[in-house]
């Protein structure tokens, strides 16, 4: 397990004082959801949101190996990231959790709240249990709610999946356990799916308050600070809600693979793979993400999705830093994933050669049909190449391969020149 800790310059920035202030009690939110919900995306809207005027830690964790989360949420706001690695926080790093909490107490006079973003594959109950069972704990916190986002076109398959026995559904439990339920992505079904998924919502919790939105857009004052979780509601519902020793079993078919590698990849290449991935293995994988160091550009290119639902490009917001090392991350989440054939698909994008050709050679371009010009700029826009055709037009070489570029060749005999 890795976790660390890293501020984040802004305009409020935290300040923390030496000393440990013991007699104040910090609300902590929970946020929790299925995978590709719209997790990360409500706390990016409620971190950078001007209306609530408070600092928050940020307790991350994910599923996998390679963090790719923290890398997503806004570099520019305001808060302290904490990130926890590797594996489910209501199992195998629940120790861990408290060991990060009881760290933060000595930094709690300049944060008026924590937010802690479980893996879509977590249970609630062990997290929210925690806030219950360490006395040190309940000396500095308290747990203030737990905030469920459920995707709204995805989420009847999730509940209706047969598990094995002795298996929970984690989406089943996100929803018990909430105090308030985020009806996320709204846009992408019609209003009877949203009157169906929300009758289901409500045969398993029916006290909840179900808030529509897309995007994940809603007032953050509807979630923080709402002094929403119930200690007496939970031991009604789930009378071993205390029982320390409970496992939560995971489905061993859903596994995680997530890779790193340092330098650049063509991300011409990459679209393409995730375009057969995506007509090919789309029941199969629950949500996928990253963060891409391009060949040519200053500016991250992101990408995550939800099944077939992909959303990826280069985004203002994120760019790389000088002093910052270029790196690319990946984590699939899925049934029956192929790590070996995951891999090497990513690698293959890596950008490993110097360009074959320089700004002034004269090569032929696969517009269709090969047509003769020059190279004006070597990895420009993502591409390797710019080039000027001999009719005047400039189009790009997506990959420096004879597939789309090559050398120019006589008329003569047809040989390069």
């Amino acid at each position: 397990l890795a976790c660390g800790t890293a501020l984040v310059p802004s305009s409020h920035l935290l300040c923390f004082s030496s000393h440990d202030l013991m007699s104040k009690i910090v609300p902590v939110t929970v946020l929790t959801g299925f995978l590709g919900s719209g997790k990360t995306t409500l706390l990016n809207h409620i971190l950078e949101s001007p209306d609530h005027g408070m600092k928050f830690a940020i307790i991350e964790n994910e599923f996998g190996e390679v963090g790719v989360d923290e890398n997503i949420i806004k570099e520019d706001s305001e808060e302290q990231i904490i990130e926890v690695m590797n594996g489910c926080i209501c199992c195998t790093v629940r120790g861990d959790l408290v060991k990060v909490l009881k760290r933060l107490r000595s930094k709690l006079d300049n944060i008026d709240g924590v937010i802690i973003e479980t893996t879509g594959l977590a249970d609630p109950a062990p997290v929210a249990q925690t806030f219950f069972v360490d006395d040190e704990v309940q000396k500095s916190y308290k747990l203030d709610g737990i905030i469920t986002v459920v995707d709204a076109k995805h989420i009847t398959e999730h509940l209706e999946e047969e598990k094995p026995e002795g298996v929970e559904n984690e989406s089943v439990e996100q929803i018990a356990f909430a105090d308030r339920i985020i009806l996320n992505k709204t846009d992408l079904v019609d209003d009877v799916k949203l009157g169906e998924v929300e009758a289901k919502v409500k045969k398993i919790n029916g006290a909840v308050e179900i808030i529509r939105t897309e995007y994940s857009k809603v007032d953050p004052k509807k979630l923080i600070n709402i002094q929403a979780f119930s200690l007496d509601r939970v031991l009604e519902m789930d009378p071993q809600f205390m029982d320390t020793e409970g496992e939560h079993q995971h489905d061993q078919s859903v596994s995680s693979i997530s890779f790193k590698f340092d330098g650049e990849l063509n991300v011409n290449k990459l679209e393409r793979w995730l375009s057969i991935m995506l007509k090919t293995k789309t029941q199969d994988m629950f949500r996928y993400k990253g963060v891409m160091a391009v060949k040519g550009m200053d500016t991250k290119f992101v990408f995550q999705g939800v099944h077939m639902l992909f959303s990826g490009g280069f985004q203002d917001s994120f760019k790389w830093k000088p002093e910052e090392p270029r790196t690319c991350r990946f984590v699939f989440i899925g049934k029956n994933l192929d790590k070996a054939d995951l891999e090497k698909n990513f690698l293959d994008c890596k950008v490993t050669t110097e360009p074959r050709f320089k700004v002034g050679d004269f090569v032929e371009a696969n517009v269709g049909s090969w047509s003769g010009g020059k190279i004006i700029k070597v990895w420009d826009d993502g591409n390797p190449y710019r080039i000027q055709l001999d009719n005047g037009e400039q189009v790009w070489a997506p990959e420096d391969s004879d597939n789309f570029v090559r050398l120019k060749r006589s008329k003569q005999n047809g040989r390069a020149a």
